[in-house]
């Protein structure tokens, strides 16, 4: 009862002026669109949205009745500058998608920082997001991840950003297009080892929602037989841990011993053996002066 009476007073009065809401929508069941989030969207001034079209559909079945005003990465620098006046007035502005939070992978976060720098108070009401969605039902680690979005499409950069991806020891989510799909999965089993794990999610939350794995290689034999078909989101498992190859201090002096034997030098000989066994080299330099 107490949690209950603290939240009704806490947010009876939204919209408050002045105020950007960042408001979550559903990415695929409608029933995930929360009761806060319909009743504020109901009551602002103003909701700035990526595709007006798509949005108006959302409210028109929701009998939600608003102002739209389009806002996407093709007119940020004018928009930016107008939202922040009608904030500066008074207006009561909420921020949204096509689906999911506004503000990961979105232009939303230029509005959002713009609007800290102004003075203007941001208040987030969350709502269902891929990235997470997919994580938590991927199976793979959670405990520590990175986010990487849309890859970038020039190659120099896309390569340097696959290379370090390849090399990440914590989960990963990316999100990728259906035509770009197969190209992306051939370059991480390239980078990575098809039997690296890898979960990909399509049709989150919606009724024929897929969950495609459990590895790099058995995703590419799956979309070599089936079509991509909308938005993914991929949940790739961390690199393996290095594993040293345990070996005594005889073993390792011994090895050392027929390189040096073979005329290489005691540096080239520490150095060769770090590479295939993982011991450090200055720890394998120290045992040949022993």
């Amino acid at each position: 009862m107490g949690l209950e009476t603290d939240y009704i007073s806490e947010h009876q009065n939204e919209p408050n002026q002045g105020v950007l809401y960042i408001v979550g929508t559903p990415i695929g069941n409608l029933e995930d669109f929360s009761p806060r989030a319909k009743n504020l969207l109901s009551k602002v001034s103003i909701i700035a949205c990526e595709d007006t079209r798509h949005s108006s559909k959302l409210f028109k079945k929701f009998k939600v009745k608003a102002s739209l005003i389009s806002f996407h990465k093709h007119n940020i620098h004018s928009r930016v500058p107008q939202l922040l006046e009608a904030l500066k007035k008074g207006e009561t502005l909420a921020l949204i998608s096509d689906a999911g939070l506004p503000s990961i992978s979105d232009p939303g976060e230029e509005l959002v920082s713009a609007s800290r720098l102004s003075g203007h108070k941001v208040i987030c009401i969350p709502g269902p997001c891929a990235a997470m969605t997919a994580l938590v039902s991927s199976g793979l680690p959670t405990k520590r991840f990175c986010f990487e979005g849309f890859l970038p499409s020039r190659t120099k950069y896309r390569n340097l950003l696959l290379s370090s991806i390849s090399k990440e020891k914590r989960t990963t989510i990316i999100y990728e297009a259906p035509h770009r799909l197969l190209k992306l999965l051939k370059e991480l089993a390239f980078l990575c080892g098809e039997e690296r794990p890898i979960q990909i999610a399509r049709e989150l939350t919606k009724k024929h929602e897929e969950q495609i794995g459990p590895t790099i290689g058995k995703a590419l034999q799956y979309f070599d037989q089936n079509k991509p078909r909308g938005e993914f989101t991929i949940v790739l498992g961390g690199a393996p841990k290095e594993v040293i190859d345990t070996k005594s201090d005889m073993e390792l002096i011994e090895a050392m011993q027929k390189l040096i034997s073979n005329g290489e030098s005691k540096n080239f000989a520490a150095k060769e053996l770090a590479s295939k066994t993982g011991y450090p080299k200055n720890y394998l330099y120290s045992l040949i002066h022993k």
